[in-house]
């Protein structure tokens, strides 16, 4: 997790030529496609070959070659490719690094890759979270992410590590000078303070990852629902510090963000949610959630599923129903 990172070489190089594979992290080339905040690693267009993916229905699934290779297996739980690792477990005191590592999200990775893009979305990667690959000036591939405790910056084949300090030096390091404000459409979320000390534990650094990384897969999932209409990509936001897509008309109110945050304020522990964009009927006991306009999946009930991504999914089906029938 310390070295230069190509996630799709790495899982093409689990299976023989002729198979192409699709993972949740981006991997270069860089996308430059402009029609999108973020990055689709799922996205099945262009395979050259027999297709393995998270995705059921779309080709080989990781989950079903895991059963035959243990190297597979490994891999696929590593990169929550396989639909079945549990729910990743919280260290006490988590909160304080979940602060921390949205300073680090809002006040240098998106403001870097938005001063060269016009982009700020982000995206889970191993072990953490980061930037799709892009390009700046010198036309190399380019990403910067959290691994732990530390920041990466990855340009072309040369990969650089900084231990997380403050936000300024956060800043300094991915390539960007520290700004409290780079983009006037968010509201203040965020108190700067660029030169604060950030308390970052690597261990609960490592949850906060996995926690993106089970999301993301669901979330990809739920994209994909039957008659959707106006479909996003999956990112991650710097400002709220979740990760979300959005589906449904807005121009007959159906529209809702489908995410997973890690926590936030109102919320200590981490949550699936459906935010509706309209009215919703508060009588209705699948709207419980008081902390926004919608209703939200705990923690706790995930933990004590028998199967997380399941009842992950039926709870944000749920909330898609609800809306559109």
């Amino acid at each position: 997790m310390t070295g230069f990172a190509d996630p799709r070489a790495e899982a093409n190089a689990l299976f023989p030529d002729g198979t192409d594979a699709r993972v949740l992290e981006p991997s270069p080339p860089a996308a430059l496609d402009a029609r999108w905040m973020a990055d689709d690693p799922t996205d099945p267009a262009g395979a050259a070959g027999g297709l393995v993916t998270p995705i059921p229905g779309e080709g080989t699934t990781w989950a079903e070659l895991a059963d035959a290779d243990d190297h597979v297996a490994a891999f696929a739980a590593d990169h929550w490719l396989d639909g079945v690792r549990a729910v990743p477990d919280f260290p006490d005191g988590h909160e304080t690094t979940r602060r921390s590592l949205h300073e680090v999200a809002f006040f240098a990775l998106s403001p870097r890759r938005y001063q060269v893009t016009g982009k700020m979305g982000l995206r889970y990667t191993h072990g953490g979270f980061g930037t799709p690959f892009f390009r700046a000036g010198t036309g190399d591939d380019e990403q910067i992410r959290v691994e732990g405790d530390h920041l990466v910056r990855q340009v072309g084949p040369t990969v650089a590590r900084e231990a997380i300090t403050t936000p300024r030096e956060a800043a300094r390091f991915v390539g960007t000078e520290f700004q409290s404000r780079w983009f006037e459409g968010f509201n203040d979320e965020l108190s700067p303070h660029p030169d604060r000390v950030l308390d970052v534990d690597e261990a609960a650094s490592e949850a906060i990852g996995h926690w993106f990384g089970f999301a993301t897969h669901v979330l990809e999932l739920a994209r994909r629902t039957p008659g959707a209409e106006d479909v996003s990509r999956v990112q991650l936001w710097p400002e709220h510090f979740d990760v979300a897509f959005e589906m449904g008309s807005s121009e007959r109110a159906r529209r809702a963000s489908y995410g997973a945050s890690p926590g936030d304020d109102s919320h200590p522990e981490p949550y699936f949610y459906v935010a509706a964009w309209g009215s919703i009927d508060r009588s209705d006991p699948y709207w419980n959630d008081n902390g926004f306009n919608g209703g939200s999946l705990t923690y706790r009930e995930l933990r004590e599923a028998d199967d997380p991504y399941s009842t992950a999914l039926a709870f944000l089906a749920d909330g898609h129903r609800r809306l559109t029938t």
